[in-house]
């Protein structure tokens, strides 16, 4: 038998877990799955907080979840730069 949790739950789940209280102590306090936990937090960012499966995003959010992924991989690709500089100029020593 499949238990499912509704939006509310989930959430405040998730914002126990926003606060500081580690997942292993929610999954014990609540019965829940330390897996489980983890799947409903990356969903709980990906999804801005709306776990319904068929949300559509507007415009704008969709704008905003792209640039967030392109300030992601910018940032990525600066972090790499800086340590590639970094092992070529010790080398010229």
């Amino acid at each position: 038998m499949v238990k499912k949790y509704d939006n509310e739950f989930k959430v405040m789940i998730v914002e126990l877990l926003k606060s500081g209280i580690k997942t292993e102590q929610v999954g014990n306090d609540y019965g829940l799955n330390i897996s489980m936990i983890s799947r409903w937090k990356r969903e709980y960012k990906t999804k801005l907080g709306d776990f319904s499966k068929k949300r559509i995003l507007s415009t704008e959010e969709q704008e905003l979840k792209a640039l967030k992924k392109e300030l992601r991989d910018v940032k990525e690709e600066r972090d790499i730069l800086k340590k590639a500089v970094s092992i070529f100029s010790k080398s010229d020593k």
